[in-house]
């Protein structure tokens, strides 16, 4: 324990001029350092958890010696109660750093290794900038309330709601992931939607529908294809191809030679590229295959349907313009829409057949966690049939088979 020291008296700070550091007396540790410049301030020598630690009491005169001993005996009731004075100090600064801006700063950077498309994280800082930020940014993530987030959604929530939806579910982790950290206790999330803003919203299905990507009639399918196929350019063989696989224009850009075995009749999409984050393996119909075949092969060249420079691969935008050319109010992605569309109206094949010719989750996470299978065999035949469909001759004249008797 600090001595004791004989008490300085106001008068006696006040001359103290030569630089060190003086006992005041009074409260066991505290002290009046004076610097080589001669400024005076305060301080507090004490042990904090077992640990020796000297804690500012303020500077001389601002502070007088009566507030400096009455300062030093209220930080040594706190430390006696179990306090430590130092991070109660320290919480405010803290506490800056942890507002929602921030913390959202902070997930988008946690996250971003698991995020496929580099453009999903400038969606992520975009929204959050444009409709929470200006309600919420500078706020601690523990101070967020039910009232903030109402407020930030209430405007957009009729007119853009798709948009709100994503910005609803956007907030939601970010608080989840200040709670997670600590930064707030734990408890409901101010931004969940069940048992909380379900009960103070409308369901995004009564306020909006849901806009699909404009697509193909399955009708005129065959035609389409007849036609892209008369078109020349990388862009419409990616087109073709992506149409024959019922693929994402994603998968199809940047597919790579590596990734098909030819003589096995099958194209392998490893998992990180993707959307549900498993591999998937689709069946390679004969038209596919005899389009793979007459592509160019480039020597260095890893991409199957490459841009204009080595290796890079062609715009979305490319697949847009081919479509447009064709003058067909329709885009790449509701390509799988007709093909759902056909699968559906024209064929006895399972719907889960289609559904994982997709690579959509097929079931409910029970019957997803007892298939191992991925219908490959069945999936062949669909997609030889969706071929079929798509390349027949349209003049060809079907003779019906009639049964003998």
């Amino acid at each position: 324990m600090p001595k004791v020291a004989d008490a300085l008296s106001a008068i006696e700070v006040k001359r103290l001029t030569d630089p060190g550091t003086y006992r005041v007396g009074t409260v066991p540790g505290l002290m009046l350092r004076i610097g080589d410049s001669g400024g005076k301030y305060w301080l507090l020598r004490t042990t904090v958890q077992g640990k020796r630690t000297d804690i500012g009491v303020g500077t001389y005169p601002e502070v007088s010696l009566a507030d400096a001993i009455k300062q030093a005996r209220e930080q040594k009731a706190k430390i006696k109660d179990g306090i430590n004075p130092v991070a109660e100090r320290i919480k405010p600064a803290l506490a800056a750093k942890q507002t929602f801006k921030a913390v959202a700063a902070a997930y988008i950077d946690s996250h971003r290794a698991g995020w496929k498309n580099p453009k999903h994280e400038q969606q992520w800082a975009n929204t959050l900038e444009t409709y929470a930020h200006p309600f919420i940014g500078d706020k601690h993530v523990g101070d967020v309330t039910v009232a903030d987030v109402l407020a930030l959604l209430k405007p957009i929530w009729s007119t853009k709601n798709e948009t709100a939806t994503r910005v609803r579910n956007r907030v939601e982790l970010v608080l989840g992931y200040g709670m997670a950290l600590g930064y707030t206790p734990r408890g409901l999330n101010p931004a969940a939607w069940r048992g909380n803003l379900d009960n103070l919203l409308p369901k995004p299905s009564k306020v909006a529908t849901v806009d699909h990507h404009p697509a193909v009639d399955y009708k005129a399918a065959n035609a389409f294809l007849m036609r892209l196929k008369s078109m020349p350019g990388m862009g419409a063989r990616c087109l073709e191809f992506t149409m024959l696989t019922a693929c994402r224009s994603g998968e199809s850009r940047l597919a790579v030679w590596n990734e098909f075995d030819l003589e096995g009749k099958v194209w392998n999409i490893p998992a990180e590229r993707m959307k549900a984050g498993r591999p998937h393996r689709v069946p390679l119909s004969e038209p596919v295959l005899a389009l793979l075949k007459a592509l160019p092969r480039i020597e260095g060249e890893v991409l199957v349907f490459p841009g204009t420079k080595p290796n890079k691969p062609l715009s979305d935008m490319t697949l847009t313009a081919c479509m447009r050319r064709l003058n067909v109010d329709a885009v790449p992605h509701g390509l799988r829409s007709t093909f759902r569309d056909w699968a559906a109206e024209c064929t006895s094949f399972p719907n889960e057949v289609a559904e994982m010719a997709l690579a959509h989750a097929v079931g409910n996470a029970t019957e997803a966690a007892y298939r191992r299978g991925d219908l490959f065999t069945k999936r062949v035949e669909l997609m030889d049939a969706w071929a079929v469909y798509l390349t027949k001759d349209p003049s060809a004249k079907v003779i019906p088979l009639r049964k003998v008797v």
